[in-house]
């Protein structure tokens, strides 16, 4: 049975063809691990992936990854690997795969150019004299964050060729999660759950606690609850600081009656055989130490109606731009449009932001199986802010939330969990 690396090889190389392009060229990036497992950062090393429209792939990479490669759970020749040690010129080793896949390319294409046109192909004097190979050169689409050290030895090998952005193919292979992609970020949702229950029942006793020290508590509690590191920088931003959408979490005391943002989340591993890859959690709550203002308890019932609108919109056929409308609109009618000053959401999954946006003017029809953020906010300058945030996936009909810890503001003595 064919590893879920070998599949997306195999779903990668027929969108190549669909679209029309010859070859496809990975970098160290997410777009790399989805295809193959394999996690790395980028160096000035060449590490490259190439998926021709026919034949195996070819994975460039130095010796040193000798031993790591091995281990991928893609069997040859599903992937060809081709190393070079530091004493050899890569790009000669480049040069050499990208001749080789985009000749084979080519053959290919001529073979069923000849099938298709039948026996008159063959003749000369059945030829029309006048026709004129409107043809050009490959198509090349690459690594949306490639280096352009690495985009420019590309061009010299394949000067006649075309480029493009990979985006333009792996974006819809990676929209839709599979089931192991699904309980990987099912399990980050749940960690961030069980976190957000923790710092919840504290209460006032978080009087006094800068945020710097809170944000070290969070992170601390994700790695205990079985996160593998934080997904992105966690925020804590208490009293008027919460007024920042993405605020930088410092020295400030959190004083008794502050609302305070919480935006935090761990990555896991999922579950892939020997490959690597890791999804994220990302959960927003805003809590009140204390007794809170009344403006701030409309502000939040606001967000959270506004919230709720969201995921009820989501389903198969509605647009992205639609999510993000039915936000917006409850918290318009509400007074405080201007107060709402980014998308309702972004697209998770080996990134924690990534395609589908939820914004306005996205008219991306959602499918079963994309998963994506639900975040409106109110912010209002030197006094507070407010967000609500889950994941929800996409299911055949309507959404499937990935958090379900409280949504309401009450902390310590006052919430009581059901």
């Amino acid at each position: 049975m064919s590893s879920v690396f070998e599949r997306r090889l195999e779903a990668c190389r027929n969108h190549l063809e669909r679209v029309g392009a010859s070859l496809l060229v990975c970098f160290p990036s997410p777009n790399l691990t989805y295809l193959t497992g394999f996690a790395e950062s980028p160096s000035e090393r060449h590490l490259l992936l190439f998926v021709a429209q026919t034949g195996d792939p070819v994975l460039v990479a130095p010796t040193m990854y000798d031993r790591q490669l091995a281990a991928l759970p893609i069997d040859d020749p599903a992937l060809e690997v081709q190393l070079w040690d530091d004493e050899d010129d890569p790009v000669e080793l480049v040069d050499a795969v990208v001749e080789t896949l985009l000749s084979d390319v080519e053959d290919a294409r001529e073979a069923t150019d000849a099938d298709a046109a039948g026996p008159a192909a063959a003749d000369p004097d059945a030829a029309d004299p006048d026709a004129v190979d409107e043809r050009s050169g490959p198509t090349i689409l690459v690594d949306d964050r490639m280096w352009a050290t690495f985009s420019q030895d590309l061009r010299a090998c394949a000067p006649d060729a075309t480029f493009g952005l990979a985006s333009g193919v792996l974006e819809e292979l990676r929209l839709q999660k599979d089931p192991v992609e699904l309980e990987a970020l099912r399990r980050a949702g749940s960690i961030a759950d069980r976190v957000s229950l923790e710092i919840r029942s504290r209460g006032t006793e978080l009087v006094g606690t800068t945020e710097s020290e809170l944000v070290a508590e969070i992170e601390r509690l994700l790695a205990a609850e079985g996160g593998v590191e934080p997904a992105f920088e966690t925020i804590v931003a208490s009293g008027p600081n919460g007024a920042r959408p993405h605020h930088h979490s410092g020295d400030r005391e959190i004083e008794s009656g502050d609302p305070i943002v919480l935006d935090f989340g761990a990555f896991v591993d999922a579950d892939l055989e020997d490959g690597t890859a890791r999804y994220p959690g990302d959960q927003t709550r805003t809590i009140v130490v204390g007794e809170p203002s009344a403006t701030y308890t409309e502000v939040h019932e606001i967000v959270r109606d506004a919230q709720q609108a969201a995921v009820e919109a989501v389903e198969p056929g509605a647009t992205a731009g639609s999510i993000d409308r039915a936000a917006r609109s409850v918290i318009e009618d509400a007074g405080y449009g201007d107060a709402f000053t980014h998308r309702t959401g972004h697209g998770v999954g080996l990134e924690v932001h990534e395609p589908p946006y939820i914004v306005a003017d996205n008219e991306r029809e959602l499918e079963p199986g994309m998963v994506f953020s639900t975040e409106p906010g109110i912010y209002l300058e030197d006094e507070f802010g407010v967000r609500i945030e889950d994941l929800v996936v996409v299911t055949d009909d309507g959404a499937e939330r990935l958090n379900d810890s409280p949504r309401g503001w009450e902390t310590g003595d006052r919430y009581r969990p059901t």
